[in-house]
């Protein structure tokens, strides 16, 4: 049996890293293998140094939003303070929890006669109740606002690194040798940072606050980290450096909106929202263009 299991892995590993698929023709994984210039060319071991710059990186999370974070929703006018606590009641309780968060007008009259409370207190206890489970808004704006700290800080070191780049002024340059394209120390940390990051939000995800897109958003960073990873061990990392970037620029575009709605400001956050959106369209085009060229080249 695990001699089977063996084969079986063996055999979707092979797959899975297919030389006919991955790199052009007459190229094998071996001939990646040699020194190249600088930091080598990526391979897939680089990929475990991610884990502890992850554990790194989340860490810093914690300090920055008790330290930084908080301090500055305070100063926005964000209070302290979680919603309205509903008055303690076994009865009513045991009903939200097991029956159902909005009674209606039967069980509203019955619960009324049970506990000799009028039914206009029953129905502000059932939507205190329900407030009471909302997230805080401070703790949101704490949440949005590390997130929009890195990936300002992440934007600003990409195009810090890309302006000097050849690919950043002629995206042809992307493929130009490819795969024989030399890892820099630079590129190295920019890939590693952005996937350690990803990795920090894949696991804080189960500590954050639960939204209704939780699982929307679990597979996002799971695809997110797996089109980094990918991209990394075949050396396509001069146009995911691109697309790093471009998503970057839109990502805390979004996140400064989200700040701007919880401290209610309401017509700053509508301007950085229409900002985002035109930012994101600009990707759809840029992202064919690049697939179009890496067809042409892999021919």
């Amino acid at each position: 049996m695990a001699t089977a299991a063996a084969g079986l892995l063996g055999l979707l590993w092979g797959w899975l890293w297919s030389e006919r698929f991955w790199l052009p023709q007459n190229v094998s994984w071996a001939d990646l293998e040699g020194p190249g210039d600088g930091y080598g060319y990526p391979r897939a071991q680089h990929i475990f140094s991610v884990f502890p710059v992850a554990a790194g990186i989340f860490s810093v999370r914690l300090l920055f939003e008790r330290f930084i974070a908080k301090p500055c929703a305070l100063h926005v006018g964000i209070e302290d303070s979680g919603p309205y606590q509903a008055q303690p009641n076994a009865i009513l309780e045991k009903v939200f929890i097991s029956i159902t968060k909005y009674p209606d007008k039967k069980r509203l009259e019955g619960l009324s006669k049970q506990l000799d409370w009028d039914v206009r207190k029953i129905q502000c206890w059932f939507r205190h109740r329900r407030n009471q489970d909302k997230p805080p808004t401070l703790t949101k704006f704490c949440e949005s606002m590390w997130r929009f700290t890195f990936y300002l800080c992440i934007f600003c070191y990409g195009i810090r690194f890309l302006w000097l780049s050849p690919w950043f002024w002629d995206i042809r340059q992307c493929w130009h040798g490819y795969p024989f394209q030399p890892l820099s120390r630079g590129l190295y940390y920019y890939y590693i940072m952005e996937l350690a990051f990803y990795w920090s939000l894949m696991f804080s995800q189960f500590t954050d606050i639960k939204r209704k897109d939780f699982l929307i958003m679990f597979m996002h960073h799971l695809v997110t980290i797996g089109l980094i990873t990918f991209s990394y061990i075949n050396n396509m990392v001069r146009v995911g450096t691109l697309i790093m970037c471009l998503h970057d620029a839109s990502d805390f575009l979004l996140e400064a909106a989200k700040l701007a709605n919880y401290a209610k400001y309401q017509r700053l956050c509508d301007t950085l929202f229409v900002i985002f959106s035109a930012v994101f369209m600009l990707m759809i085009p840029f992202c064919q263009f690049n697939f179009s060229i890496l067809f042409y080249f892999c021919q």
